[in-house]
């Protein structure tokens, strides 16, 4: 039986204080049908988006076998493992670590590049309970010497999907060769393409499997809609919706490159609108400095690229704006998840130019929906969405067209109509589906 609260959970009494402490009370899908094999000591393999409370879902479990079994720490060496792509996840569920296990006295370490290394180094020469760490600066500290993964019991692959994108499955090969045989293993992805399940069976013995399909974490809470316009027309339409937005309403824009995300940050502070860029030329305290002036709102706009973004968590995001369309759909369903959080209601404007409508046709391929079409914007492409009816949106169902006046937030309001989409192919249905027809377009970037 799937547990439906987390007492009814076999969690140790510190951890239940904590999880009380901190208002946790209904596991999400993923946390109820995961927790309870791991409890076990079950391999898993898990496909969910972030935001569906997969840091619980592993963390939980391994807090419960800390606290259950305790043992001494072996210097420079860790009990468990958490393999992450970016700093900022990295930090994400280190802050977790703290939360659920506030009361456990556990011993945790980051290791990440873009920062000074001697105080990771300083932080594994006792051991730790558990590190959480990225595959560049790991294997850099086990090439010197300062890290030994011969005492792992849990290891935990976070965003598969994303750190191969990145460039980074040599890296993981090699990590996986150095730990031992014997030990638990977690495997977490969007998307349970051939390559992901390829490397899954080369990591997993055994393994349960979690779905989580993206519609039920992000689609149902995002209000999502597509603004066919030319490309020299993004910059007119993006200053229009942020300034719609209200005081307070945080908004994140998306683009594809380091050099358009600061490009598009100067132009929005030059118009009056503070905002600033994040992503993998700046440094981890820039970073980190940035996120903490977002989360207060005292920038409202944050600019980032898709790599850079991954595991920000900020609650007060109402708008994510794509002003670019990602080449890889699944980022799509990252990016829109930055809003819509804690069961609030979320907004994501998509800008579509001419060479971008094939991105379009995967996204909507992938999440088995055509985007709203919204033509109450003064630079509405009427022949691109005309175009995009007749032959893009192909078996995703029947386009809807938003119309009408705005409300505040750039949000459209009004009558929908319905216009019939040409038929061809096959609609993704969710994450899984969507992966194997995955087609890539330009040349994938270890950081962003």
């Amino acid at each position: 039986m799937t547990p439906n609260t987390f007492e009814a959970l076999p969690l140790a009494a510190p951890i239940q204080r904590a999880l009380s402490e901190s208002k946790y009370t209904t596991p999400s899908p993923i946390q109820a049908q995961a927790i309870p094999h791991l409890l076990k000591g079950r391999d898993l393999l898990g496909c969910a988006q972030t935001g569906t409370g997969k840091t619980a879902a592993f963390s939980l479990p391994i807090l419960q076998e800390l606290h259950a079994d305790p043992r001494p720490l072996r210097p420079k060496s860790p009990r468990v493992l958490v393999l992450t792509p970016t700093r900022e996840l990295a930090t994400q569920v280190g802050k977790s670590l703290e939360t659920y296990g506030k009361y456990i006295k556990i011993k945790h370490a980051l290791v990440y590049g873009g920062v000074g290394q001697r105080p990771q180094v300083n932080a594994m020469r006792s051991g730790v309970d558990v590190l959480v760490a990225c595959p560049g600066r790991l294997l850099d500290l086990i090439d010197q010497g300062h890290i030994n993964l011969s005492s792992v019991d849990f290891f935990v692959l976070d965003e598969v999907d994303r750190m191969l994108d990145m460039g980074f499955q040599r890296d993981v090969q090699r990590i996986v060769a150095l730990l031992p045989k014997k030990r638990q293993s977690l495997f977490f992805s969007a998307t349970l393409a051939p390559a992901m399940v390829n490397l899954a069976h080369t990591i997993l013995v055994d393994p349960v499997t979690v779905s989580i399909a993206p519609e039920t974490t992000t689609a149902e809470k995002v209000e999502q809609r597509v603004c066919f316009i030319e490309r020299e027309n993004k910059r007119a339409l993006l200053l229009k919706l942020l300034g719609e937005q209200k005081p307070g309403e945080l908004t994140i824009v998306f683009s594809r490159t380091k050099h358009g995300s600061d490009k598009l940050a100067r132009m929005i502070s030059k118009d009056g609108i503070a905002a600033e860029a994040i992503h993998g030329n700046r440094s981890q305290p820039q970073r980190d400095k940035t996120l903490a002036r977002f989360r207060e709102g005292k920038i409202p706009v944050l600019v980032a690229t898709d790599v850079a973004a991954r595991g920000v968590d900020v609650k007060a995001v109402t708008l994510v704006v794509n002003f670019d369309l990602p080449n890889e759909p699944e980022a799509y369903v990252h990016r829109i998840g930055r809003t819509g959080r804690a069961g609030a209601t979320g907004h994501a404007a998509s800008f579509c130019c001419p060479d971008e409508r094939d991105y379009l046709r995967d996204i909507e391929k992938l999440i088995g929906n055509p985007l709203t079409v919204d033509d109450d914007q003064d630079w509405h492409l009427a022949s691109l969405a005309a175009d995009h009816l007749r032959h893009g949106s192909r078996s995703n169902g029947v386009a809807k067209v938003k119309q009408g006046n705005r409300s505040g937030g750039g949000r459209p309001s009004g009558r929908s109509g319905g216009r019939p989409a040409s038929s061809g192919g096959s609609s993704g249905g969710g994450a899984g589906g969507g992966g194997n027809r995955r087609r890539r377009r330009g040349p994938r970037r270890a950081s962003a």
